[in-house]
């Protein structure tokens, strides 16, 4: 099951999706928490967007008879997702956790999230902050303190954490690193140096696709192959193509 950032399912999924299903996996996704945002999601309350996603698994379980997922999530959908699982009873129902940069220590967002203060400090301001899922990433917030993650609490559950240095929205992008024994931490740049991905185009990276099919599929994992990834591009267009 993958869950987008704040985004949609079409819009973080439009490679890996079909790279999944096309390697025989059932793939589902669905868009939560747009809060009146149209076809922007996981701007709801965190715990909010968790409790939208423990209904469509429970769903996704009655459809394929499946007894466990998978969770391939994006940014704030790594909050969501554990949450989910630490919180509302997700540990059964959840067979691996592989997270893209997800800001489970919270965020800077590149030093915008000091302006956060100055926006509570007005009464529209902080009516909206209560609203805002993102906001609830912001370093030092009581829903940080409450998420405090932990995978050997759940050492049934194989955790893979990739992330990439040039992130520049879940800052810095060690906050989705975790430690544990059932943790696999991946930085894209040790295993590629010319890979300048960024954030919002790591769903779509090859080292971080491979790695996400890598976790799915242990047995059978195999290397990377380090390429030239440019920010916002991607790869350079094949030579002959």
């Amino acid at each position: 099951m993958l869950i987008h950032g704040l985004s949609n399912d079409t819009m973080s999924w439009n490679t890996l999706s079909p790279l999944l299903a096309q390697a025989g996996y059932c793939v589902f996704t669905t868009t939560y928490g747009s809060e009146g945002l149209g076809p922007i999601g996981a701007a709801a309350p965190v715990q909010d967007s968790a409790a939208q996603i423990g209904s469509f698994i429970d769903q996704v379980e009655a459809t394929t008879g499946a007894k466990k997922v998978d969770l391939v999530s994006h940014s704030i959908g790594g909050a969501v997702a554990y949450y989910y699982l630490s919180r509302l009873g997700g540990i059964s129902e959840i067979g691996r956790y592989i997270a893209l940069a997800a800001p489970l220590h919270g965020s800077t967002v590149s030093g915008l999230a000091a302006v956060q203060p100055l926006v509570e400090s007005t009464g529209s301001g902080a009516a909206a902050t209560r609203h805002c899922g993102p906001c609830q990433l912001s370093p030092g917030s009581p829903f940080l303190h409450d998420l405090d993650p932990k995978p050997a609490a759940t050492p049934q559950i194989p955790f893979t954490m990739i992330v990439t240095r040039y992130d520049e929205i879940a800052t810095p992008y060690t906050t989705g690193l975790l430690d544990g024994p059932n943790v696999h931490n991946v930085v894209l740049q040790d295993l590629c140096p010319t890979d300048f991905t960024g954030h919002n185009e790591l769903p779509s990276d090859p080292i971080a696709v491979h790695e996400v099919l890598d976790a799915l599929d242990p047995a059978h994992a195999t290397p990377s192959t380090c390429t030239i990834v440019l920010p916002l591009l991607g790869p350079p267009p094949t030579p002959g193509r």
